[in-house]
């Protein structure tokens, strides 16, 4: 009796890769994570988001055009940098220091700051002193016409420059993360102190280091930072989410 033949199995050919349409310009998650990440921060910054504010994600997710993946991924970042707090009740917010918190970073920034400006009185060349007048021209500037968001950004960056000068990455990287958290701990705490006396203290300070008296430029970096840390208040104020962190177009 003639054996059954098998029944032919048929063969499956691979299904033909048709090709994704990509889009003419497409934005990484990578970047656009680091873009949530830099508006955030230079809101903080600027004084434009005040401690305690609420970060909704979908908000935020839907101001920056992104999914909540993405926006979940920078403000973890920024949890890990200590500028907001994540608590699975809560959500996001930015982070509200404690008073012993604060002290304890401008106590880092003093200790900081000072080994920086007595080695800047000795190293800087007289170029560096002409980036830092032009540097406190932009500050007078900013505060003779009263860009409050302007004048913080430079009186800030005014201590990231002189990091800069020294050639030292890593010390600029971490005062720009100790400013960012000091600007962070004036908007809870911090008086409308003088944006114009901070910008004599600088004056002040680069007039030292031109003269290279190492001495003088350390005594008048403790007095600036002491002045900035001795008149924190609490200052409240609970700004318009979208409006702070809305994308220019």
């Amino acid at each position: 009796m003639p054996r059954s033949t098998p029944a032919l199995r048929p063969i499956r050919l691979p299904r033909k890769q048709v090709p994704r349409t990509v889009s003419a310009t497409p934005v990484a998650p990578v970047d656009t994570a680091q873009r949530i990440i830099e508006s955030i921060t230079t809101a903080i910054v600027e004084r434009r988001l005040m401690p305690g504010t609420k970060l909704a994600e979908q908000k935020i997710a839907d101001i920056f055009k992104v999914s909540r993946t993405i926006v979940r991924q920078a403000l973890h970042q920024l949890s890990r940098d200590k500028l907001i707090t994540l608590e699975k009740a809560r959500g996001a917010r930015v982070a509200q220091p404690s008073v012993e918190e604060a002290r304890q970073v401008f106590e880092v920034r003093h200790m900081l700051e000072s080994s920086m400006i007595r080695r800047a009185a000795l190293e800087l060349t007289p170029a560096h002193i002409a980036r830092l007048r032009t540097h406190l021209e932009d500050e007078r500037a900013a505060v003779q016409r009263t860009d409050v968001s302007g004048r913080t950004r430079l009186l800030a960056d005014f201590h990231v420059v002189l990091a800069g000068m020294l050639n030292n990455d890593t010390l600029a990287d971490i005062l720009r993360d100790l400013l960012s958290r000091s600007s962070l701990i004036s908007l809870m705490y911090q008086s409308a102190h003088s944006a114009e006396h901070s910008y004599l203290e600088h004056v002040a300070i680069v007039d030292a280091l031109e003269r290279r008296d190492a001495r003088a430029a350390v005594r008048l970096m403790g007095e600036h930072l002491q002045h900035v840390e001795h008149n924190l208040q609490t200052l409240p104020r609970v700004p318009d989410l979208s409006a702070v962190l809305r994308p220019e177009t």
